[in-house]
């Protein structure tokens, strides 16, 4: 940067420096539901294993950003949504075709009446003409047209006034990137969060029966009937009344606020119709069958009055008395069963298996979805609509009024899931089950986003909190009736208890009313019952105990209580589920106790130290337990002396079902030992420890962890998953942890590593969990981006600490022979393995069977182990870090080595999911540079050179395997693009991290590696350009390339001023240097390197050839066209000196355009075939679309402007094949071509064209053309314009016609097969017929706008319309700066020629009058300064320009009149001054008019009468020209002009009439005897309104006698064999007598010899050709 001048190293600095860093590690807080996060009870010592699944559930994420990536914004900016607030600031541009539309319909219908229209029909005196216009208000002048003014004052007025209001940036205006094509976005992962499903919010408003005589209970819970399976925790609610709540004071010490709910939130991961919200009743236990005790509520009713009053009153009493005595135990009473089919709406269900499943990671097969997507419902945010809930899921209020009876013997959830499938096939249930009536109203409705005053299912109070509290809210813990793939991120260690059923049937007489009294112990003393019970309704929060219901005389009860238990933090052998049957005696017995005590049974919680879950049938102990009891299963208790006494022998006789929801107790094998072990090394433990039902010493601990790892990936997918953050946490510090076992070194890092990618694969083969769209595991990515940070030192290190002597080893790591197939050379660099003498005897038998193990376990798993670790390790230094303590690796070096020499199935797997070890190396790599500060130091410094080698031995290999794949059959191509496009971003990251001069060489050894290995040319350019594609979207990408340095390549000053230049000789060199400034020049691309890459791609894309090259093609013009968007966008390079370079950076493109010019797609010949105006042309005449056809390319390429040499060398392309581009692809090329035009230095690009050959010249003439019609704007498309029915409705005619046609025999089918026939274009294609295909021309059609409101159309309109305007104006600054730089060429005729073609065809495009008002001063300036040039050669622009001249003359819009009346008059003055050329003038003038109203359908005499007074005003006031002819002769002119106005308003009046309209005109063509030009112009419009109508020989008659009007004309001009003699020729044919007889008299030989007789005659030519092909 040394020899750059100060403003460039500034600008440089302003874009984001190279010294600072890009990296910014930052610990971001985690979001927490609730008002404290979920945490263990205070005051316990926890576990390690607890410990650490807490600090991973609390700490905060740790994000590794891009400091300068402003690339969020612009994307945001690019999509069409964010725009919102953009279009404020821009200007409304006023078009014509729109002022029309808006004005009345009916005034454009009916023909005009002129106020004063004198009869002009007999051609009366002047005056009567000149009368007739000098009615009329002229309208208002333009100042100083007369003014005399030097051209380049003019052209310099003209700049300043172009250089106003412009649109800076000019992308900000065109549509958004093609999402398809935008690799470069990665998804951001979504943020680990709890797991919630589909909530809905159940409001409980009544509880009543028909008498209301004491307190009832209700629960609810959701249950799936096909799942066979209870979904949900119970909702325990109960709305009795204050006197029935005072039934029970005696028995309820306090009362908790959260258990006065009478609302909860259940959630719903997996909705279906087979979903039933169940709610049960219990009342207090009285004496009585539950059928006694309900037939009450059945016969007698509170209305009746009399004798049910004292009766109602009496069983009050009664209540109050059981209330009493036994107001804690309850007895089943009633329930219902509320479906929830209409609410999970059957017919949306069909989405469920997409929709609600990728929710919790599932998604369908083949289907890439996004994280965001994936885990949408977790959001909420969207109605549950989306996800299988209907749409008419609005609050409802639910009434039932009958309940089922509950049976006695019939209590189970077995039981319940019979009745609910009855209940769902027939309501015959109600007949066979006693109904009660009664009365339950209940809201259902879908959960708001936020709710006030809820409470989580451990009772946290959730944010927003009020402080004034009301009544809480419940959420009700879900039992999915699947897998749920969400990791744990929030502490919650719930446990819960189902008594099942218990037999004793053959017990003694007393035992009949049992109740179990249900306690939590932590010892076995009755005081250390746990008050960690939940509690029901109306009570207090937490128990000590609590008793199910019981079931009046029967010995064999089925129970169907939930029991919610919080688990203590750390367990103990001690804990234990302590059960107590009871007998209650319902009659009051005097002196007897309510309970007897029947038996004991228990469980104790840990088993081997682990949780106990899953079903149990326990034997009961008549009698008081022994000591100790509960360190032992009671099935399994040794003997006791007294012996315990059991019912049954010690048979089994109580079920019990015990399930827990944690996330600290893992509930599988497999993981349990993996963190066991993993403790053990890692905290002070007494040996041997015990793993499950195993006893491990010290000796066999390394062995056992070993084992461990590689079972890791056995374990379930769904505790993998639960617990993958903590996982993987452990796993990375055993691979960077080295350990000493027993005074011996222990090293894990291959094992766990190979753990890693084996956890890896499962996760990517798992169908059940999402992706992203680039085929990435959303569990991963979110774990590498938020949870993933560098493993910390180990906390105690006496075990841990190698001994202090080591010498520094390089990493920790043992060699491996089988890594044979990494190159010898890195291995012998890298992993000497050195004898250790001290590790020898039983350590080797224990490798041979830890190798034995692993080589047992490929046959049953998919990860072919094919290593073993050797003993011995690495004392090789380090070479350029100071030397580190020898328990210290870094993990980044650690994980890299690991990739380069993992072999077999391994390594294949490494490099198939390389995106993740990509993402852990950045992420390793930033955090460890954040972290030793080195970010002061230089770059190349930071890493180990041997960590360098290990990233390109990294990159090389995944570079071979891509090309691997894509030489393999399709099916591999998708992983190949997957895994190229990982490696584009993990060099992308390494930019910002490592030395940039090393990384550069990483991505040129990668596209020579793909150059060499890939033969498919379309394959190779695709993958080389979305892996480029990504590399430059970095923030830096502008400094990496650069872009400062094109300073030197052209004069050192900031704007690259010539006049700097003063020796000749050094100009010279300049312009050479200039010249290849546009060329894509070795030197560039060794300066500019990405750039240089990408254009190269480009270049090559465009030039080639070949099967599905056209796909391509797309992909590189999309790949530049994005960049330049993102610069055009980004805040830094707002700056106007910043573009300027910038811009310079991309001229090269512009040298790859010009190349590419005969394959654009040709928007010109597309507004031909539609006609040139858009705003009244018919659907079918806007349809057609194609290239560019022969004759035009050889029009285009000049062959009209006496350029010889590009018409031949155009005319060659053809031959060459070219692939020619779609429309969307030329727009996005055109586009980039415009911004570099507008934002590069002005005066390098005048340079420039002034240096360039005239054939290229016209090239970027020919380009400007294309240009114009490109970006021509299309109209508001507004919404009812076209009827999607109606447009369908016309393709099927319009394919059942193509169809006849084709069939059809004869002309026409041969003409339709023509067209249809492949060679018939060079277009990709056109067998897909365009002719037809209204989707695939290249604007979109009004009905695919159909959904769009008229804000955006307006807000479209008004954007597209400023696009029009902005990109014209680039091209009028062009061809200002080709008309500047040529003034001085010798060619400037013909560059005349090929400027004024452009801007006649821009006059032609529908403008915006901004646009019109610099072009007609651009116009009025090359009149002025080529005046002579415009009137002597280019005769047919000089037409077409009078003819767009004059149509703008009548344009509805003042300001476009005034600028065109004073652009006429000023041609017509310079034609009579310069030259004295004004009869061609008149000529053209008048041919034009003539023509105009002929054809212009939107013409308007009115406007261009009072244009014709105007100029009229400007003669007059023309005082310089007062003394000559001019004046007389103007008016003479605007009078006859008047006069062909008059005879249009007459054939207005007959435009329904064809017959008396071409009457009409043949009378008009013969009233201008005397003038054959006009003549000839009446019959050529004569002829077209023929071939409107289909009248094929009335047209072919007008031609020939134009046709003979030439040839005799020509015969009297010159006499050459080859021509016809005049007219006589066309009278030999006797049929031709027949048609003309008349033809000999009206070609009038007089006038022939008149002035401007030649003229005439030149004009006549073209038609003599055009009369030829008739």
């Amino acid at each position: 940067m040394t020899h750059l001048n100060s403003l460039d190293v500034k600008l440089a600095q302003e874009l984001g420096d190279f010294t600072e860093d890009d990296l910014d590690v930052a610990f971001t807080p985690k979001e927490c539901r609730t008002l404290q996060p979920s945490l263990p009870e205070e005051g316990v010592e926890l576990d390690p294993h607890v410990r650490d699944c807490v600090q991973t559930y609390i700490r905060e994420w740790l994000i590794v950003n891009q400091k300068n990536q402003g690339s969020a914004e612009i994307c945001s900016f690019k999509k069409t949504g964010s725009r919102r607030d953009f279009h404020k600031t821009l200007q409304k541009q006023t078009f014509e075709s729109e002022s029309l539309e808006n004005s009345e319909p009916s005034a454009q219908a009916r023909p005009r009446h002129l106020n004063v229209l004198c009869d002009v029909s007999g051609k009366g005196p002047l005056t009567a003409c000149g009368f007739d216009l000098r009615s009329l208000q002229p309208d208002q002048r333009l100042e100083n047209l007369l003014q005399h003014v030097s051209a380049e004052d003019f052209e310099k007025q003209n700049e300043e006034a172009r250089r106003t209001n412009r649109q800076a940036e000019l992308f900000a205006l065109y549509p958004a990137v093609d999402e398809e094509d935008a690799v470069e976005i990665r998804p951001v992962p979504e943020c680990p969060k709890e797991h919630l499903g589909n909530r809905i919010l159940v409001k409980v408003l009544t509880l009543k029966f028909e008498i209301e005589v004491e307190p009832l209970f209700a629960s609810i819970a959701l249950y799936d009937v096909k799942e066979r399976k209870k979904i949900s925790e119970n909702f325990h609610c109960d709305l009795n009344s204050d006197q029935f709540k005072g039934f029970l004071r005696a028995h309820t010490p306090s009362v908790a606020p959260s258990s006065q709910a009478r609302s909860a939130v259940f959630s719903v991961t997996y909705p279906s119709s087979d979903i039933y919200l169940v709610v049960k009743i219990e009342k207090v236990l009285q004496q009585g069958e539950i059928g006694d005790c309900a037939e009450p509520y059945m016969v007698i009713k509170e209305s009746d009055g009399g004798k049910s009053k004292e009766k109602i009153e009496k069983l009050k009493l009664q209540a109050e008395s059981f209330c009493q005595r036994l107001g804690k135990y309850r007895m089943p009473f009633a329930w219902a069963p509320i479906s929830l089919t209409s609410f999970f709406n059957v017919s949306t269900l069909d989405r469920e298996v997409t929709d609600v499943e990728s929710m919790v990671g599932r998604s369908s097969v083949g289907e890439r979805r996004t994280l965001s997507q994936s885990r949408r419902l977790s959001e909420r945010a969207l109605s549950l609509e989306e996800n299988g809930v209907g749409s008419n899921f609005k609050a409802t209020p639910m009434t039932i009024n009958s309940f089922f009876k509950q049976e006695g013997d019939r209590l189970s959830d077995e039981d319940l899931f019979k009745f609910l499938a009855d209940y769902k096939r027939s309501s015959s249930l109600q007949r066979r089950v006693k109904s009660i009536p009664g009365l339950l109203r209940l809201e259902i409705s879908p959960a708001p986003e936020i709710i006030n005053c809820c409470l989580t299912p451990e009772m946290l109070p959730v944010k927003p909190f009020p402080e004034n509290r009301t009544r809480p809210h419940k959420e009700i813990l879900e039992f999915p009736i699947r897998e749920v793939y969400v990791p744990h991120t929030v502490y919650r260690n719930l446990l819960y208890v189902y008594p099942q059923r218990l037999n004793f049937a053959n017990k003694l007489a007393s035992a009949r009313n049992i109740t179990i009294k249900i306690q939590f112990m932590s010892g076995e003393d009755a005081n250390n019952a746990m008050p960690i019970i939940f509690g029901k309704s109306n009570g207090p929060e937490f128990l000590q105990e609590v008793y199910t219901a019981v079931t009046y005389h029967n010995k064999s009860p089925d129970f169907y209580e939930e029991v919610k238990i919080k688990l203590p933090a750390k367990l103990t052998v001690h804990h234990h589920l302590l059960f107590t049957f009871y007998h209650i005696s319902c009659q009051q017995k005097q002196g007897a106790s309510v309970e007897s005590l029947l038996g004991y049974s228990w469980l104790p919680i840990l088993l081997n130290e682990r949780l106990q879950t899953g079903s149990y049938c326990l034997p009961v102990a008549l009698e008081k337990l022994p000591p100790n009891y509960s360190m032992h299963s009671a099935e399994k208790v040794p003997l006791q002396n007294p012996p315990i006494k059991w019912a049954e022998g010690h048979k089994g006789v109580f079920n019990i079902e015990v399930q827990a929801v944690s996330s600290v107790h893992t509930q599988d094998n497999h993981l349990e030992r993996f963190f066991t072990l993993c403790h053990s090394l890692e905290s002070q433990v007494t040996f041997p420890i015990r793993v499950l039902d195993q006893k491990i010493s010290e000796t066999s601990l390394e062995h056992e962890l070993k084992l461990s790892l590689i079972c890791l990936n056995s374990s379930r997918l769904e505790p993998l998953v639960l617990f993958l953050h903590l996982v993987l946490d452990k796993l990375f510090q055993l691979s960077v942890q080295p350990m000493v076992i027993a005074g011996q070194t222990a090293n894990f890092s291959q094992f766990a590593f190979e753990s890693v990618v084996a956890i890896a694969n499962s996760l990517h083969n798992s169908k059940d969990l999402a992706k992203d769209q680039h085929g990435r595991n959303c569990l991963l990515a979110s774990y590498v981006h938020y949870v993933f940070r560098l493993p910390e030192p180990p906390r105690d290190s006496p075990k841990s600490g190698a001994p202090t002597g080591l010498p520094d080893p390089r990493y920790h790591t043992f060699g491996r022979t089988s890594a044979a197939a990494v190159s010898s050379k890195l291995l012998q660099a890298r992993v000497m393995s050195s004898s250790n003498p001290d590790l020898a005897g039983p350590h080797c038998a224990a490798d041979e069977e830890v190798k034995n193990i692993m080589s047992s376990k490929i046959a049953d798993r998919n990860c072919n182990r094919m290593s073993y670790y050797g003993s011995g390790n690495n004392d090789v230094p380090s070479s350029t870090t100071a030397p580190r303590p020898a328990s210290k690796k870094h993990f980044h070096e650690e994980l890299a080595l690991q990739m380069v020499v993992s072999t077999g199935m391994v390594r294949e797997t490494v490099f198939k999911y390389a995106w993740f070890f990509f993402e852990l190396l950045v992420k390793s790599m930033a955090q460890y540079v954040h972290n030793m500060d080195k970010r002061d130091n230089f770059r190349r410094t930071r890493f180990s050179d041997r960590f360098k080698d290990d990233i390109t031995t990294i990159v090389n290999v995944v570079t071979s395997e891509t090309a691997a794949l894509l030489v393999k059959p399709q099916k591999e191509n998708e992983q190949a693009e997957k895994m190229n496009i990982s490696l584009a971003f993990f060099l992308y990251d390494l930019l910002s991290l490592m030395d940039r001069g090393f990384v550069f060489n990483l991505i040129k050894h990668y596209c020579n590696q793909l150059s060499a290995k890939l033969n498919n040319l379309p394959m190779l350019i695709s993958m080389r350009l979305e892996f480029l594609r990504i590399l430059c979207s970095h923030e830096h990408y502008l400094n990496l390339n650069l872009f400062f340095m094109n300073a030197d390549t052209a004069p050192a000053s900031p704007c690259l001023s010539i006049s700097s230049q003063n020796s000749s000789s050094c100009s010279s060199f300049q312009d050479q240097k200039i010249a290849s400034m546009f060329d894509l020049t070795p030197e560039y691309r060794q300066q500019h390197f990405l750039t240089g890459l990408l254009f190269t791609e480009l270049a090559a894309a465009l030039d080639a050839e070949g099967e599905g090259i056209s796909k391509v093609q797309r992909k590189a013009v999309s790949a530049v066209h994005s960049l330049l968007s993102s610069h055009d966008l980004d805040p830094r390079c707002v700056k106007p000196e910043v573009k300027v370079k910038i811009a310079a950076l991309y001229l090269p493109l512009v040298g790859i355009i010009l190349d590419a010019l005969p394959q654009l797609y040709d928007f010109t010949a597309a507004d031909a075939r539609s006609g040139k105006n858009r705003a009244n042309g018919s659907d079918e005449e806007q349809e057609g679309a194609g290239a560019i056809n022969q004759n035009v390319a050889l029009a285009i390429a000049g062959n009209n402007f006496n350029l010889k040499t590009s018409g031949t060398m155009l005319s060659s392309l053809p031959y060459k094949q070219y692939n020619m581009l779609n429309a969307d692809t030329t727009r996005n090329l055109m586009i980039c071509f415009l911004w570099i035009m507008k934002n590069a230095d002005q005066t390098l690009i005048r340079k420039w064209i002034a240096d360039l050959p005239s054939m290229q010249l016209n090239r970027i003439l020919d380009l400007l053309f294309i240009c114009v019609s490109c970006f021509e704007y299309k109209g508001k498309q507004s919404s009812d314009k076209v009827s999607t029915q109606v447009l369908q409705k016309s393709r099927d005619v319009k394919a059942r016609l193509e169809e006849a046609l084709l069939r059809g025999e004869g002309a026409r089918g041969e003409m339709m097969k023509r067209c249809r026939a492949p060679g018939n274009d060079r277009f990709p294609g056109l067998n897909e017929n365009l002719r037809w295909r209204k989707e695939q021309t290249h604007w979109r059609q009004a009905n695919e706008k159909q959904d769009k409101t008229k804000a955006e159309l307006d807000q479209e309109a008004l954007i597209s319309g400023n696009l029009a305007t902005e990109a014209n104006l680039i091209i009028l600054d062009m061809q200002e700066n080709i008309i500047q730089a040529s003034s001085a060429l010798d060619c400037k005729d013909s560059l005349l020629g090929g400027v004024l073609r452009v801007l006649v065809n821009s006059l032609s495009c529908d403008q915006s009058t901004t646009y019109l008002t610099h072009c007609f001063a651009t116009l009025r300036a090359l009149i002025a300064k080529f005046g002579d040039l415009l009137f002597e050669e280019e005769v047919e622009q000089c037409a077409d320009l009078c003819q767009r001249v004059l149509h703008h003359c009548s344009s509805s819009m003042d300001v476009t009149r005034t600028q065109a009346c004073a652009t006429l008059y000023l041609l017509m003055r310079f034609s009579f001054g310069a030259t004295s050329n004004f009869a061609r003038v008149k000529m053209q003038v008048t041919m034009s008019l003539a023509s105009l109203v002929g054809k212009a359908p939107d013409f308007n005499e009115e406007y261009l009468r009072r244009s014709l007074r105007t100029i009229l005003a400007y003669a007059e006031e023309d005082t310089a020209m007062q003394a000559t002819l001019f004046p007389t002769q103007v008016e003479e002119l605007l009078c006859n002009l008047n006069s062909i106005l008059y005879d249009t308003v007459k054939m207005r009046e007959f435009q329904e009439d064809p017959e008396m309209l071409m009457d009409l005109m043949y009378r008009i063509a013969k009233s201008y005897q005397t003038s054959p030009d006009l003549r000839l112009t009446w019959l050529q419009n004569m002829a077209e309104k023929h071939m409107k109508k289909k009248c094929y020989t009335e047209a072919a008659m007008c031609l020939v006698h134009a046709a003979a009007l030439v040839a005799e004309y020509l015969s009297m001009l010159e006499d050459h064999s080859y021509l016809p003699v005049g007219s006589v020729s066309f009278q030999r044919e006797r049929t031709i007598q027949n048609i003309f007889p008349r033809l000999r008299e009206e070609v009038p030989g007089t006038v022939a010899g008149g002035p401007g007789a030649s003229d005439f005659l030149e004009l006549c030519s073209p038609l003599h050709l055009f009369a030829s092909y008739y």
